[in-house]
């Protein structure tokens, strides 16, 4: 059987502070107090401030996790020198483009630009861009005159798109009149997420250079549900992601877990690869506008800017052994039984414990833990704590319980074999994923021999089961075939 390996990955963050009005929680407070607008868009960071902030140039890429080690927090009053937008397979995307990319996903003229942002803000700045084809400029169009912006936001159901905060550029417009889970709220939601994923799919394909031909299949793991009142969230964004990034040979289906569907794509992707069905196998997660200014009281509480102006978008391409990339042990996935139950201790046996044992190993042998790599930045200030330090110390218990270590060794356990938190904290994107191109390069560059991927998911947010979820995986340094 082929042994699957991660070929390459990407991580891109679309920079939108001016689409945080749209998200949940925010549509919600601006509901109960319009003043709550004025408050946000006086919180909304520059893109400059975006792409020095260091825990943005972890996730791209540009810097290792532990360098944020360097910093004191909160790192928004840390601006990293001469910090690059592009990393060597990802970038940090300014609003302005982004918009450029959204016209671009939208097949189905949902989306209106006015035409001298289009031409001056947009083209001109994205005919530069290394993934832009002719094709993507000719479907951009020319836009519309203000007036007709203005003449379809009078529309039943449109929702207004802005640019440097508070200036209207565009226009959403319903997919259908009669249907509410094609209102043009969630048309916006779900074209956000394609758009995000062709990006993070094209610098995938590109930074590592693999022919968009040669993918057989692609896995969504995103939030969103996409469909219509019939089959509300029938899905396949994968498909209609790929379809813009010149896979022409392949297939595609959405995984649903929530928060921890980017670690069971990869166990389904592992799986196809081993066992023959496909060669090449492409993991897609775009980014989710409803999380955007979830937590952003506790940013503003704080005097600090709302970090939650961002999405993140992940590519992970997974494929036949080629000698040299990092292997996925498919005899040590983990998985949160149903008997399990709900406490962190059962929880880590599941997904920790159990997987390590069955290939011989300790959980001190693994070099480096990816668990919830939530952002504290984000997570402190609104009172939900440090989401990763709190799962390593819980490993590091259950070590010591396991007399695989000194308790003495708990306080250093996060520093040698975990990190700080630097992911946006949407969840699909934050849960344990963000690690996988670090890792990579770690292993090939003989820093650390394995890392373990431990995902969690939330299946009691959907009301069908009182039950979490956890998926987990190892790769490990290629021998070569030795």
């Amino acid at each position: 059987m082929a042994v699957p390996v991660i070929k390459g990955a990407s991580f891109i963050i679309t920079h939108t502070p001016s689409l945080v009005r749209h998200g949940s929680k925010p549509v919600r407070e601006i509901e109960k107090d319009e003043k709550v607008i004025d408050r946000i868009l006086g919180g909304l960071r520059s893109y400059d401030d975006a792409v020095s902030y260091p825990p943005n140039q972890v996730f791209i890429g540009n810097m290792r996790p532990e360098l944020l080690k360097d910093y004191e927090r909160p790192w928004t009053n840390v601006q990293i020198k001469n910090a690059e937008r592009f990393s060597p397979c990802g970038e940090i995307l300014p609003e302005e483009e982004f918009y450029g990319w959204l016209k671009i996903a939208d097949g189905f003229n949902l989306v209106f630009l006015e035409e001298n942002f289009l031409n001056d803000q947009v083209k001109a700045r994205l005919e530069n861009h290394p993934l832009i084809t002719s094709e993507d400029l000719n479907t951009l169009g020319n836009g519309v005159s203000m007036e007709e912006i203005q003449e379809k936001l009078s529309q039943s159901g449109s929702l207004p798109l802005h640019v440097n905060k508070d200036q209207l550029i565009g226009v959403i417009v319903t997919g259908h009149k009669e249907d509410k889970f094609l209102s043009s709220h969630i048309l916006l939601e779900n074209l956000c997420n394609k758009a995000s994923g062709i990006v993070a799919m094209r610098h995938a394909l590109r930074s590592f250079d693999v022919q968009p031909e040669k993918i057989d299949y692609v896995i969504g793991c995103d939030e969103e549900a996409v469909g219509d009142r019939y089959q509300r969230g029938g899905g396949n964004m994968a498909k209609s992601i790929a379809e813009h990034a010149g896979c022409i040979n392949a297939s595609g289906s959405d995984v649903k877990a929530f928060c921890c569907a980017p670690a069971h794509a990869i166990s389904v992707a592992a799986s196809f690869v081993q066992s023959g069905i496909h060669d090449e196998v492409l993991v897609i997660g775009g980014g989710c506008l409803a999380k955007l200014g979830m937590k952003f009281a506790g940013n503003l509480s704080k005097e600090m800017p709302i970090t939650e102006d961002q999405m993140g978008a992940i590519a992970i391409l997974i494929g036949k052994d080629d000698g040299k990339s990092p292997k996925i042990r498919t005899d040590a996935f983990g998985k949160h039984e149903i008997s399990a139950g709900s406490s962190a201790q059962a929880i880590y046996q599941s997904l920790v414990v159990k997987p390590l044992e069955r290939i011989g190993k300790k959980i001190t042998d693994i070099d480096k833990y990816a668990v919830e790599l939530h952002n504290p930045d984000v997570t402190e200030p609104n009172g939900n704590g440090n989401v990763p330090r709190a799962n390593y110390r819980t490993l590091a218990a259950m070590a010591v319980l396991r007399k695989e270590m000194d308790r003495s060794e708990m306080d250093s356990f996060e520093d040698k074999h975990g990190m700080l938190g630097f992911s946006p904290t949407q969840g699909h994107i934050a849960s344990a994923i963000p690690f996988v191109g670090h890792a990579r390069e770690m292993i090939l560059n003989n820093q650390i021999e394995n890392a373990m991927f431990v995902g969690k998911g939330s299946l009691f947010l959907g009301k069908m089961t009182s039950l979490s979820d956890g998926m987990s995986f190892v790769i490990e340094k290629n021998d070569g075939g030795k």
